[in-house]
């Protein structure tokens, strides 16, 4: 047995117990308040984080007011996204606040940090995130991304975008979700979360390369402990 620490970012969803067979196809025009209202918060999610960058620079630590606001635009789009883009797991229209919703159906949130590396925050955030950034590139394609600045945008390429369609699809013609499809989809937007963290200075724990598969974190513990995998042969 190794032990493999849990990822201090956690993204969870669950899938409604009835869904629509046909509300998936306006549910992109359903969520256009909520695209204009995350048009002007990565902006702000922007300039947050180059005064966090300057912070963490000269302090070791992010600014907890500053941290939980990029957290909460974090956890906005993807609540925006889980509804509308990626997985399309939920029938019932996200709340337009940062704060977590604790009975909504796709959660989000980011362990704080007590303190950051000086030295990383200079290369993480783009030196050492090239590889992820790679993987993450096929997983979204030119589909929604967690650092765009106009939101999520239907525009394919990706595989996670096309698992959505194919789930959606599948939805239309049997009135079932497919559920092995869905713990696929939500261990590649996993991965994506834990990247954007990372590249947002939100953490200094690497992301791992490992699909971490189903609606709910590997642990169900505290975000910080370790968990406990059987070694490879």
């Amino acid at each position: 047995m190794v032990a493999v620490a849990a990822s201090p970012v956690r993204l969870e969803a669950s899938v409604d117990a009835r869904l629509s067979r046909w509300l998936w196809l306006v549910k992109w025009l359903l969520a256009i308040p909520h695209y204009i209202v995350l048009f002007f918060l990565w902006i702000a999610f922007v300039v947050v984080s180059v005064i966090a960058f300057f912070a963490i620079l000269f302090t070791a630590q992010y600014p907890r007011s500053l941290f939980d606001f990029n957290v909460g635009v974090l956890r906005w789009n993807w609540r925006v996204g889980y509804y509308a883009h990626t997985a399309l797991g939920t029938d019932r229209y996200p709340p337009f606040t940062l704060a977590d919703v604790p009975d909504y159906p796709a959660r989000f949130d980011v362990a704080y940090p007590e303190r950051l590396s000086r030295g990383l925050v200079l290369v993480k955030w783009w030196l050492l995130a090239i590889p992820q950034y790679i993987v993450v590139g096929m997983f979204l394609g030119g589909g929604w991304g967690w650092g765009g600045e106009h939101g999520n945008s239907w525009r394919g390429g990706g595989l996670i975008p096309f698992l959505s369609l194919v789930a959606v699809v599948i939805l239309l013609f049997t009135a079932r979700y497919p559920r092995h499809l869905f713990d696929f989809l939500l261990g590649l937007a996993r991965w994506c979360a834990r990247v954007a963290a990372y590249a947002a200075l939100m953490t200094d724990q690497y992301p791992p390369f490992r699909l971490d598969m189903g609606g709910r974190e590997p642990s169900d513990q505290d975000p910080q402990r370790p968990r406990r995998v059987p070694a490879d042969p």
